[in-house]
């Protein structure tokens, strides 16, 4: 089964016409992006869209055999003409299943958002998952024994939730092809949209490519380990949140806990719950090698190791020159080996948040350098065990590795 992607943008395309953002402005060339539609092995047409013959042109098909035209979304503006031979576009009730005459099967999905989602399977077996702008499938997580799909089409960067759904029932495995489609000017074209996407095992390709269904070696290997570095307010958590937000039963490690009678730093842990998705788990402790050992457990995300450091020099007596020169020096080191080796072992995905420090003033007392060095340390060692490390400034993420 082969799908050719006539469009891979938003429904308003992109640059989104008369949008003076950076994103639109750098969305030239191969990086502009028409409306979504997907042309099913010449016959079957998923969203009708302005100008598709002459995207099917373009990419060396002819809407000619088109024996069916379903709609996905609700399409706002007038009525779309539709080509000359085209059968009416229309759309299939959900959980019907419509076949056709060439083989395929055609059944429809209920959504969480207006909408319905189609899954084809073609003559030969393979299944592909169609999904429109901000449509999630609806009641997923009650399904049991689901088979991954070869290839799922979906609105990656605007519902990762939805990814994770599939994902949490296994209808999204290793080797399923995740393709971004309905994409928008919220993150810019380029190197940027390849890096987020990815993160969560999918990719983008340009408008008219044509796609096996079956073939995997252009899934993306998610990272298994990430440190995420930045300074304060950099928006290195949110970088790290959104790394997982598209896997399911995430649990969230807040290495800083609660502080009583502290209201701006109760303000700060209210904003960061408020952010993850409703499926993550919390934890609030710092003893994470037990967690980086269980080999089983689901995705972790570690905020932040700059805690974690402070918490271990409270216990060593790092901040006493006595007794840091008596042991408490080799008893931090004995404990960031330890996490060390923990990451280097384990089989968990796992995303780490850290300050990077040491760049601007040097701290007027020896404990705050003690501390400004140690977490250097600490960073360079986590790092090291690590196969994608960012670093992030003013909000945008510099890959260091990977």
């Amino acid at each position: 089964m082969e799908l050719t992607l006539l469009g891979t943008g938003a429904p308003a395309g992109l640059p989104r016409p008369d949008c003076p953002c950076a994103a639109c402005a750098t969305a030239l060339g191969v990086a502009a992006r028409g409306a979504t539609a997907v042309l099913v092995d010449g016959t079957l047409l998923l969203d009708l869209t302005p100008g598709a013959a002459l995207a099917a042109a373009r990419a060396g098909h002819s809407l000619a055999g088109v024996r069916q035209v379903l709609l996905s979304h609700p399409h706002d503006g007038p009525a779309m003409a539709v080509p000359a031979g085209v059968p009416q576009p229309g759309r299939v009730p959900d959980g019907r299943e419509l076949a056709l005459l060439t083989g395929h099967r055609v059944r429809a999905l209920a959504l969480d958002a207006p909408g319905t989602g189609y899954a084809v399977t073609g003559p030969s077996g393979q299944r592909v998952l169609y999904l429109p702008p901000g449509g999630a499938p609806a009641g997923v997580e009650e399904q049991e024994g689901v088979e991954p799909y070869d290839m799922v089409v979906l609105d990656v960067l605007g519902r990762p939730d939805a990814l994770a759904r599939l994902r949490a029932v296994g209808a999204v495995g290793p080797t399923t092809d995740v393709i971004a489609v309905h994409i928008d000017h919220d993150v810019p074209p380029g190197g940027e949209l390849t890096r987020r996407l990815a993160a969560v095992g999918a990719r983008a390709v340009p408008d008219g490519t044509t796609l096996t269904v079956g073939v995997y070696e252009d899934v993306p290997d998610v990272p298994r380990r990430t440190l995420v570095l930045g300074g304060a307010r950099s928006g290195k958590s949110v970088e790290a949140e959104r790394r997982l937000e598209a896997f399911p039963d995430v649990l969230y490690v807040a290495t800083g806990g609660l502080r009583g009678g502290d209201s701006e730093w109760a303000a700060r842990v209210a904003a960061h719950r408020e952010r993850r998705p409703g499926s993550w788990r919390t934890v609030e402790t710092c003893d994470l090698v037990p967690l980086l050992k269980d080999d089983d457990g689901a995705p972790l995300l570690i905020d932040c190791l700059s805690l974690w450091l402070t918490d271990v020099m409270d216990a060593v007596g790092a901040w006493d020159d006595a007794e840091w020169a008596g042991g408490g020096e080799r008893a931090l080191r004995a404990r960031v080996s330890e996490l060390a080796e923990a990451v280097r072992h384990t089989h968990r995905t796992v995303v780490a948040v850290s300050n990077e420090v040491g760049s601007g003033i040097v701290p007027a007392t020896a404990s705050g350098r003690r501390y400004r060095d140690e977490l250097g340390r600490l960073n360079a060692a986590f790092a090291a065990e690590c196969e994608h490390v960012l670093l992030v400034v003013a909000g945008q993420a510099l890959p260091l590795r990977g």
